[in-house]
């Protein structure tokens, strides 16, 4: 006797089907790993650009397991905001310059003391060697995991909508927006400036509404972000060197499974490579873009400026709030400073 199922029997059958067929998709996507990632960098700068790259070959790397979702422009917040998130766990990694770290780690910002690399030679060597393991080092000591490789955020240069800045007499009273970082608002100061503290994501709208004359910022950052509609003048002052550091909730990311962690460290730090190789280039293309947008540019001699510091006593002042450890190895690289 041959046995014919009722409906309501071979419902019962399909839905058990389904049902098992659904439990591997279902326990998969119970295990799925989501972090966050956030960044000031816009969208299209190559500091977002290689990270968003990375993320999508961690996602091929773990099958699809994890999915690193990165937010630029701000999005998640100011960077101290996203500095804090990252603490908590509300963001899992970020990146910024360790100049925006050092009012929680102080050594963190050593490489934007002014004038310091030469060439970026120099700045590698520093930030993949001793100086960078340095700070990586005392960054872990406060529960924040900083992957080997520093993306590139170049050198810093001036900017203005009044004047081309050539000697630090052209700086007196001179209203220049600046992060708010304590060594580079010193520096400033110190060069006879007015510096204002301003988010960059407030940046345009400052320099429209004319709240400062002026700003400071590498060349792919300003092409980036459009300052040429705001500014007439590039001074190439090259004053500091600045770098993003790409770190992690220490605790979170030792708690992900061994070849999550591999992943990420091997697909960021590739791209942080890749990130500088673009900024390289795009440094010898962004001069000549603002240029045929307007920009009219000036090569100021650093000499004066460095006297100036020195004189002003900016590098003794730092070297002894950074301690004489941390400088040693900051002019191992850089010569003497102070």
């Amino acid at each position: 006797m041959t046995f014919t199922p009722t409906r309501r029997q071979f419902g019962q059958t399909l839905l058990a089907g389904a049902a098992a067929a659904a439990l591997p998709r279902f326990a998969f996507a119970q295990n799925k790993i989501t972090l966050k990632y956030g960044t000031a960098f816009p969208a299209d700068h190559p500091g977002t650009v290689r990270i968003k790259e990375a993320a999508a070959q961690i996602g091929k790397d773990t099958g699809g397991k994890v999915d690193l979702q990165v937010y630029p422009n701000g999005q998640l917040g100011s960077e101290p905001d996203m500095i804090s998130q990252t603490r908590s766990g509300a963001i899992d990694i970020m990146s910024t310059a360790g100049t925006n770290l050092q009012t929680l780690v102080p050594t963190a910002g050593i490489n934007g003391v002014a004038f310091a690399f030469k060439d970026y030679a120099t700045v590698w060597a520093a930030m993949d060697g001793d100086l960078g393991n340095y700070v990586r080092a005392a960054l872990a000591k406060v529960n924040l995991h900083a992957y080997d490789k520093v993306l590139d955020n170049g050198y810093r240069n001036i900017t203005t909508s009044t004047k081309p800045i050539v000697m630090p007499e052209d700086l007196k009273g001179f209203k220049i927006r600046v992060p708010g970082i304590p060594m580079w608002i010193s520096m400033f100061k110190a060069l006879g400036a007015s510096p204002t503290a301003i988010d960059f994501g407030q940046l345009y709208s400052a320099l429209q509404t004319k709240v400062v004359d002026g700003q400071e910022n590498p060349l792919t950052l300003i092409q980036s972000a459009k300052l040429y509609e705001v500014q007439k003048y590039c001074s190439l002052t090259g004053h500091t060197w600045d770098g993003h550091f790409i770190f992690g909730n220490a605790k979170k990311l030792q708690s992900l499974p061994k070849e999550v962690q591999e992943s990420l460290t091997r697909n960021l730090d590739a791209a942080a490579m890749k990130e500088r190789a673009d900024i390289a280039r795009l440094n010898g293309d962004a001069q000549a873009q603002l240029a045929k947008l307007g920009i009219v540019f000036n090569q100021p001699d650093p000499t004066p400026f460095r006297e100036m510091l020195s004189s002003a006593g900016f590098y003794a002042e730092w070297k002894k709030k950074y301690g004489e450890e941390v400088w040693a190895k900051l002019e191992k690289y850089a010569g003497k400073l102070a």
